[in-house]
């Protein structure tokens, strides 16, 4: 890699991708590395997943370093969840400390996402994070939606706030300043409130002017306002005014939204895993999910595979896992594997012409069964945050893909990302 270029580290695929779609957007040539060994020397932007959400925090903190310690880029994003999942402190260390940053500052708001920060507490639609279903994730759970504070938990050491009065006032320099107590080898890390994209591009600006090496850390919204260097020089892609292919789409994720937006298809074009097969027998559930899914693409321009079309599945797949004696989360694992192995056993009967993909665990064991070495954004977008790319290397090599974290876009969504990917 050279150093003219900047490096994006996110914990899950989807986030990858959405934040990957922020620089790509703008014109920046971007791409989402799957495969260690998988680069593009015309990219400006590389996207890396470490696969790190829901890993353990030595774990998680080891991905972020080794990938920032062993990329040459001028400037550092590491992305994370807008709603906090996940190991953000101890990934924010890791980064902060792989690269030598002189301060980090943090800002996860997403304000036409409808996230914010406010006197540093976390906000989703206009309520704290902890009372939102996103606060009682059973997988990371958020304790706290006090920003600060919740990184503070991490990390074991300070994390200074600055409030809104200095963000608006555009005072990024002087909050970035290290505190005449803070010792040179101490992290000097700042959590920014932010109610307003003015304020996102505030920091950005306050950041890349900063003598001094700066960590920017964010989800999406703030990735669109970072100062990269070198020009934009992506062309956008163009599609068929009418759809003609064939679209095969993943849903993993049960997410109330995406559950919504799957009503919106067509019953004769979803079909369902048998979740509760898949806890204890992953590989009948999914060859049986495959050979409906070819049977229905033989008359179906599209085919939507998914393990719950409603909260009484879920519910259902998780007592069953009782029964078994099977965790919560070792039963959400057999089923990702389950839609996973399907995907690539439709893919070796049908070659679609499109593939949607919904649910970061999800989207990463489908990628991965289909050998993929990285995605390549062209700057498109179905929603905010839904991006259009295509696959790189593998099974699925030159195929357009659509890729979509549970909690975004609106009900109509899954079947526009549909309709897009057969315009081939």
């Amino acid at each position: 890699m050279t150093a003219d270029r900047t490096l994006v580290v996110a914990d899950d695929l989807t986030g990858a991708m959405d934040t990957g779609h922020s620089f790509a957007g703008r014109g920046y040539e971007t791409v989402v590395r799957l495969d260690s060994d998988f680069d593009d020397p015309e990219a400006a932007v590389i996207v890396v997943d470490t696969d790190s959400r829901y890993a353990a925090a030595d774990e998680a903190a080891s991905r972020v370093r080794s990938v920032v310690e062993s990329t040459d880029a001028a400037v550092v994003y590491k992305k994370v969840d807008s709603t906090l999942r996940g190991n953000l402190g101890v990934e924010i260390a890791a980064a902060h400390d792989a690269m030598d940053a002189d301060a980090t500052a943090v800002a996860p708001a997403h304000p036409t996402n409808d996230r914010l920060t406010a006197c540093g507490y976390h906000l989703v639609g206009g309520e704290l994070l902890t009372d939102t279903e996103v606060g009682s994730d059973p997988d990371s759970g958020i304790g706290t939606a006090h920003v600060p504070r919740l990184v503070r938990e991490q990390i074991g050491g300070p994390v200074a706030h600055a409030g809104i009065e200095r963000v608006s006032g555009r005072s990024i320099g002087e909050a970035l300043l290290p505190p005449d107590d803070v010792e040179p080898h101490d992290r000097h890390i700042v959590v920014f409130d932010i109610v307003h994209d003015s304020h996102l591009d505030a920091v950005a600006a306050g950041a890349h002017g900063y003598d001094g090496d700066v960590l920017l850390v964010g989800s999406a919204g703030l990735a669109e306002h970072v100062r990269c260097p070198g020009e934009p020089t992506a062309e956008s892609p163009s599609v068929a005014a009418d759809p003609s292919g064939v679209a095969f789409g993943v849903a993993g994720s049960v997410n109330p939204r995406t559950l919504t937006q799957l009503g919106a298809v067509p019953e004769n074009q979803v079909v369902r895993l048998d979740a509760r097969t898949a806890v204890s027998a992953p590989d009948d559930a999914a060859r049986n999910a495959a050979v409906e899914c070819l049977e229905r693409l033989a008359t179906e321009p599209t085919v939507v595979l998914t393990a719950a079309r409603d909260g009484d599945t879920v519910a259902a797949t998780l007592e069953t896992a009782r029964r078994e004696n099977v965790s919560g989360r070792d039963a959400r694992e057999r089923v990702t594997a389950a839609l996973g192995i399907a995907a690539e056993t439709v893919w070796e009967g049908r070659d679609p012409d499109g593939l949607f993909l919904t649910g970061g665990s999800v989207a990463k064991s489908v990628l991965d069964r289909l050998d993929a070495d990285g995605v390549a954004l062209g700057g498109e977008e179905i929603d905010v945050g839904v991006p259009v790319g295509e696959v790189r290397g593998g099974e699925a090599d030159g195929t357009p893909i659509v890729t979509k974290a549970g909690a975004f876009g609106g009900n109509s969504t899954i079947v526009d990302a549909l309709d897009r990917l057969r315009r081939v």
